[in-house]
């Protein structure tokens, strides 16, 4: 099952889309503007999903949204989880807080005010704010049933589904400040999308996740090398902590970010930032 977001003919719809990602079915949804999250409500309630609204439409002929333009809550974000991402930010100010030596995952959050579509412009704020814009390919887990101390073991049963995110990061900012939520969190700061694929179509756990500039492939890499898997990351999102469905979890991004690059490489007006993950997607922002 795949559940998007999208605009056509003046108004806001929700619905599915065909496996082979070409067709959009709108579905009969009391609230569009919410996205995706009231059908993967239902569908943690057990209820089926609402009937069609209008015909299929070509998805070239529409304008896709983030599946989630209104996210429950904050994202929850995991912080160098790739080990050849952790590798190369060791000699950067990252040096000290370096994944491997801690057993817990970096956590942080993002302000889902920040989420913007799949293929929508993101605005670069004035040189006076920042100057080192950075882009973050990733996988982006969807939770279906909720939970509060969710156990490693059963952690996959509260997993929905996937989708790609692209955590844009102000790196100046993020540094100034210690805490990230605010470097993290500028508008437009993460584009999402193309659509949300559900977990019996997808695993999470065993996917490629690629982000390209301007058509050079920067990032490469498996899911399955994550530091903290996704299990584990569900079990320590949940603690003490109850999930609900529609909460997302972005899981981290593999090595290759501009920081990472010798010498850095910042976002520019004008680049273009393309995500792909193997059963998802892919997702592609221009930077102005």
């Amino acid at each position: 099952m795949r559940l998007a977001s999208w605009s056509w003919g003046g108004r806001d719809h929700v619905g599915t889309i065909s496996p082979d990602g070409r067709e959009a079915t709108p579905l009969a949804v009391r609230d569009a503007s919410l996205g995706a999250l009231p059908l993967i409500q239902a569908l943690a309630r057990d209820e089926p999903l609402p009937q069609p609204s209008g015909a299929r439409l070509p998805v070239e002929v529409v304008t896709l949204r983030a599946p989630l333009p209104r996210p429950l809550r904050s994202l929850f974000c995991i912080g160098r989880n790739y080990r050849a991402h952790a590798t190369e930010l060791a000699s950067t100010v990252f040096r000290e807080t370096m994944p491997e030596k801690d057993p817990w995952p970096i956590v942080f959050g993002k302000l889902g005010e920040c989420v913007v579509g799949p293929h929508d412009v993101v605005r670069l704020p004035s040189a006076a704010i920042s100057v080192q814009i950075d882009y973050e390919s990733e996988l982006a887990v969807v939770i279906g049933r909720g939970g509060r101390d969710i156990p490693r073991s059963r952690a996959m049963d509260h997993v929905f589904g996937y989708t790609i995110v692209n955590d844009v990061t102000a790196r100046d900012v993020q540094m100034r400040h210690q805490q990230w939520e605010l470097g993290k969190s500028f508008d437009g700061f993460c584009p999402m999308g193309p659509w949300i694929v559900s977990a019996d179509e997808l695993d999470g756990r065993a996917t490629r996740v690629r982000g390209w500039v301007n058509g050079a492939l920067r990032q490469d890499g498996l899911t399955k090398d994550m530091i903290f898997d996704i299990p584990t990351l569900v079990e320590t999102c949940s603690r003490g902590i109850t999930l609900h469905a529609g909460d997302v979890i972005a899981t981290g991004t593999p090595a290759g970010v501009g920081m990472g690059q010798t010498p850095p490489q910042w976002l520019r007006s004008g680049d273009r930032v393309r995500i792909e993950i193997d059963g998802i997607g892919a997702i592609e922002n221009r930077f102005e």
